[in-house]
């Protein structure tokens, strides 16, 4: 536990020492959003049918955007190695940047989300569904996105392949993250949607961890 306490400070050091790759996600995903209106007319009952949608997109492609670097520079400047006979195992290294990848990239999301439901025009209802299903979902997003992140650790255009592997996996978080905003907001009700979202999560908890150590196994042979 010290040990895992020990890399989750440091990998939280290292995120806001580069502040900038840090913001990178929230950065895409306010530019995104702003220039979206350009393209299909800034009228506020366009903007509120397709606000939700639009988020939820923008998201998954933010954080899978910060992804790329999740494991490539401990593979690079030889950490991975170390892991490797430190003791400490690669489930628990697979945790624990996971949860430092989300602190820097997906609560950003969640914690800015309000701000961008009043740059759509969304309901007041959305201003607490919008950030709840996204602190349900995006966790998901990045334990999933960390198992290719992991697959891909040695490869040169591994940005182009992690969306590949990963983007099909993550559609039912878009797709279930989708309905639940919309029956919360509808008043239709959002429990079954929210249910599964939450399933979603305690699976890739459950599994995520362990596909991640045995690609960064792999990726070490």
């Amino acid at each position: 536990m010290t040990a895992a306490a020990a890399l989750f400070a440091h990998e939280l050091r290292l995120a806001f020492r580069s502040g900038g790759e840090m913001a990178q996600g929230l950065v895409f995903f306010l530019l995104a959003l702003s220039l979206f209106p350009l393209g299909v007319g800034p009228g506020p009952a366009t903007l509120e049918r397709i606000g939700v949608g639009l988020i939820w997109v923008l998201a998954l492609f933010a954080v899978t955007l910060t992804l790329e670097r999740l494991y490539a520079e401990d593979a690079r400047d030889g950490t991975l190695d170390l892991y490797g006979v430190s003791g400490l195992s690669f489930e628990v290294v697979a945790l624990v940047k996971a949860a430092s990848h989300w602190l820097t990239s997906g609560l950003l999301l969640v914690l800015f989300s309000p701000l961008i439901c009043l740059l759509l025009g969304l309901p007041a209802e959305a201003y607490t569904a919008v950030p709840v299903v996204l602190l349900l979902g995006t966790p998901t997003l990045t334990l999933i996105g960390g198992i290719g992140a992991a697959l891909l650790v040695q490869s040169r255009r591994g940005g182009l392949l992690l969306a590949l592997i990963v983007l099909p996996l993550e559609i039912p978080v878009l797709i279930f993250g989708v309905s639940a905003i919309e029956g919360w907001v509808s008043g239709l009700g959002a429990s079954a949607q929210l249910s599964i979202l939450g399933a979603m999560l305690l699976g890739a908890l459950a599994l995520g961890p362990f596909a991640t150590a045995a690609a960064l196994r792999l990726a070490l042979e």
